[in-house]
């Protein structure tokens, strides 16, 4: 057991418990080149965030000092500081306006307003962030009360991600999008809390001296005044975890009812949206083909109740009463149809258009052979089927034959010519004319 306590034991390798503080109470302090330095970290994270980069956030977390105030205050309520708590509060504050500034002027001046993941990763926290910040907390103050202060400081600089969450909320500020200032700013105070709860507790365990007040009645009013704002730090950070770890675990088996119900079964589900807000829970849902009777749905609800934390749950599922999928189906069958439809009407033009092409075909170089032989004088010639609208709207069919020669040939020659052409064409509308 002694060997146990001596491998867990907190005390080995410490830095002199005076050291720790004056080192901490120097680091509480926003001005002149902290300030400077915290405000190029923002706007850097800013940058980053604005072009969905991760190693340029990682970059600017790295270099912000905004966890000194957080536990700066943290170690005020362990040792009964009323002074260094204070002093801690006001850096705070001022760090985060300081940051807010920067971060909505930065994005009200960009020109790129896209939200990014990385800009709505920060926008809903969720039990697992209260995690990191707590355990990122516990080692930070660790690191900080060590004579060898090493590696931790940066990770957990990383790990508990300040600065992004408050560069999101200046995002929000700066394009009017409070929801997502409201739930960058939630996720920032949770982590502030949260360090602050880790940073007390580990100073309580390495039984860091309270604060001597000159005054014992004034000693006595510090520690009850700190006693009563540690409780109210406590108590809703207690309900707040508990709140997020039954949300998340709402979202979790809502995911799992979906799989087991419908999705493992071969239902499309095109619409999901689940909402825990006040303990009012609800799951909507809505699928691309299958449709439930009231009876299913009853079934279904009844199922749901079974799942954990899912009790009591409103389960929607949205459907109108038109079988989409059947109306879609028909609309595309209307669609084939149609095109088809049109595809018969073309190629029946095309026909009548070949059709009309083969009825127009003559073997024009025969007739010329032909044509010769009765009349040399005819050189060239070309025959084609033509009509004519009369003034009454009526068409008149005649096949026109126009010839080429030296000299016309004579009435009585064009008789016998448009005769000899009406027999060998087997027509009756022959039109002979010269070409000038």
């Amino acid at each position: 057991m002694a060997k146990f306590r001596t491998i867990f034991n907190l005390s080995e390798g410490e830095d002199d418990k005076e050291k720790t503080l004056e080192t901490i109470s120097r680091n509480i302090t926003f001005k002149g080149a902290n300030l400077w330095i915290l405000a190029c970290a923002i706007l850097v994270a800013s940058v980053g965030l604005n072009v969905n980069s991760t190693a340029v956030i990682i970059g600017a977390m790295l270099i912000s000092p905004l966890m000194g105030p957080i536990v700066g205050a943290g170690f005020a309520l362990g040792i009964y500081d009323f002074a260094l708590l204070k002093k801690s509060l006001i850096n705070l504050l001022i760090a985060t306006v300081v940051s807010l500034s920067v971060s909505t002027f930065y994005f009200f001046i960009s020109p790129f307003k896209d939200v990014q993941s990385e800009l709505l990763a920060r926008t809903a926290p969720n039990i697992y962030d209260i995690l990191i910040a707590f355990f990122g907390g516990v080692v930070g103050v660790i690191a900080v009360t060590r004579v060898e202060k090493g590696n931790p400081i940066p990770g957990v600089a990383i790990a508990t991600a300040l600065m992004p969450p408050l560069c999101t909320a200046g995002y929000g500020i700066a394009t009017g999008q409070w929801a997502y200032f409201l739930g960058a700013f939630y996720l920032y105070s949770i982590n502030c809390v949260f360090i602050g709860i880790a940073t007390f507790l580990i100073i309580k365990y390495l039984k860091y001296p309270p604060k001597k007040q000159v005054n014992e009645r004034q000693q006595k009013q510090v520690k009850v005044t700190i006693t009563i704002l540690i409780i109210i730090m406590l108590v809703p950070s207690g309900y707040l975890a508990w709140s997020l770890y039954r949300e998340q675990q709402f979202r979790k088996n809502a995911d799992l009812f979906v799989e087991n119900e419908f999705t493992s079964k071969g239902y499309t589900v095109v619409f999901k949206k689940s909402d825990f807000n006040a303990g009012k829970k609800k799951l909507e849902l809505a699928f691309l083909q299958k449709r439930f009777s009231d009876s299913e749905i009853d079934s279904l609800k009844a199922h749901i109740n079974g799942y954990h934390y899912l009790t009591g749950t409103n389960l929607i599922i949205r459907q109108d009463t038109t079988d989409r999928f059947t109306a879609l189906k028909g609309d595309i069958l209307n669609e084939i149809k149609s095109s088809e439809n049109e595809i018969n009407v073309r190629d029946a033009k095309i026909v009548q258009l070949e059709k009309n092409l083969e009825q127009n075909k003559f073997d024009t170089k025969q007739l010329l052979n032909e044509s010769r032989a009765l009349f040399p004088q005819i050189v060239s010639m070309s025959v084609s089927r033509n009509e004519m609208l009369t003034g009454k709207d009526s068409i008149t069919a005649f096949t026109a034959v126009i010839y080429a020669a030296p000299k016309a040939l004579n009435k009585a020659d064009t008789e016998k010519f448009a005769d000899w052409l009406n027999q060998r064409l087997s027509v009756k509308n022959v039109v002979v004319l010269r070409k000038e």
